[in-house]
């Protein structure tokens, strides 16, 4: 029989619809209303049959049937949707949570009439997969990167569209809640012609495996309804895929033919090679530190790890060590901060009632010579300047440190530090 487009759909009729899929969240379950020892299961995903309309849907019923419903198809792959009941969406109930459409309806799947099946027609198939690499919002209604890093935490909470490029991929991380559940979580890295590096974030199985297999250096994403927040612990803020957020990837819009151009211009420059290497990696150790762990726990762990590092070196082992060694390694330095580097960064040191965020630079001196373009930044940077800083977007070339702790000290510790190490030269 013919398919109804998503235009031409009436309220509580049963329809054969035929569309893309661009959006899908994870299976959920829930205890039954009637009888609380039954669990219900349920997932979504939205469909688009043209340019202009696509419809969120939503499947309900046992465990059996959502689960292989779910695994039955893809993001990407074309449907067709068979006996879905159109139902007038609800703001105020699920539809709050889900994508927004443009269209007035939602489509309800049950075990008992529905079916969805992966179409096999080429034809339609063709007509249907451009519809993927087009935004589900205005091809200019987005944030860039500077201008998420320039309001900060006055983004806290939005929900807004970010174009960005794919710099690094993390490995997906899986662990299990205190409540005995199991969840996932991926990192990548994103980059304009703005900033050089800003995270986005995903806890969505669905939406961590479209995102694991993208080339890094060679993709550019639209993110619509992606939610900002600020990370306390970074200091800056991070974007985030939620169940309301679609994805478009490589866009067919002006603004990311750009984009494209630019990355391609600055991988082939070599430039993106060498700022990768300074890179950190997405999830690294204190970011995976403090995923395990609440605030106040990862204080007491990390002031416990800091206190446990008693190697002493001077500016000029450090760097001999550095060339030695790949890996990173943990020391005590005494020296002093000859050159705080504000004008590298587009950010700005502002008062401390209106701080938001922090990614400083500095030189450390001692006797031996001085360790450049070392990293301020995090709890350590609020504590040794008193107040909170806008990130940096971009970081020097050349070796890199990072301070992991800084305070007054003692002039005897170091005086004695210091004779130990001169007697040693």
């Amino acid at each position: 029989s013919a398919f109804c487009r998503f235009l031409f759909l009436y309220a509580n009729v049963f329809q054969k619809v035929f569309g893309v899929i661009i959006g899908k969240t994870d299976v959920r379950s829930f205890p039954d209303r009637k009888n609380i020892e039954i669990e219900r299961f349920t997932f979504g995903f939205t469909v688009r049959d043209s340019a202009e309309f696509f419809i969120n849907v939503s499947a309900w019923g046992g465990e059996a049937f959502i689960s292989g419903l779910a695994d039955s198809f893809s993001m990407g792959d074309c449907v067709i949707i068979e006996n879905p009941l159109v139902s007038t969406k609800d703001p105020e109930k699920g539809d709050k949570f889900c994508p927004a459409t443009p269209s007035h309806y939602r489509l309800l799947l049950t075990e008992t009439h529905s079916q969805v099946s992966v179409c096999g027609d080429g034809a339609s198939v063709e007509r249907l997969l451009p519809l993927l690499h087009l935004p589900v919002k205005d091809n200019r209604d987005f944030y860039s990167l500077a201008d998420i890093v320039a309001n900060g935490q006055q983004l806290d909470g939005a929900v807004i569209n970010v174009l960005a490029a794919v710099k690094l991929i993390g490995e997906t991380k899986q662990f299990v809640t205190s409540d005995g559940r199991r969840g996932q979580r991926l990192e990548l890295k994103l980059f304009d012609d703005s900033v050089s590096s800003f995270p986005l974030i995903s806890w969505d199985r669905e939406a961590i495996q479209l995102l694991q297999n993208l080339v890094p250096r060679e993709t550019v994403l639209f993110v619509a309804d992606a939610k900002m927040s600020f990370d306390s612990f970074r200091g800056s803020m991070v974007a985030t895929v939620t169940s309301k957020t679609i994805i478009t990837v490589n866009p067919d819009t002006r603004e990311a033919s750009l984009l494209f151009s630019y990355v391609k211009e600055l991988s082939e420059s070599g430039a993106l090679d060498q700022d990768e290497a300074l890179e950190d990696p997405p999830g690294g150790f204190q970011e995976q530190l403090h995923s395990l762990f609440n605030l106040d726990e990862f204080i007491i762990i990390w002031n416990l790890m800091m206190s446990s590092i008693t190697a002493v070196f001077t500016v000029k082992q450090l760097k001999e060590k550095a060339r030695e060694n790949v890996e990173p390694f943990f020391c005590l330095a005494y020296g002093f901060v000859s050159k705080l580097d504000l004008d590298s960064s587009v950010s700005k040191v502002t008062a401390p009632e209106s701080c938001t965020a922090f990614d400083l630079l500095v030189d450390v001196t001692d006797h031996t010579g001085t360790l450049q373009a070392c990293s301020l930044r995090g709890p350590v940077a609020e504590q040794t300047l008193g107040c909170t800083i806008f990130p940096s977007a971009r970081m020097k070339s050349g070796m890199r440190g990072t301070v992991l702790d800084c305070s007054l000290a003692d002039p005897g510790e170091v005086k004695q530090s210091m004779s130990a190490l001169l007697q040693e030269q």
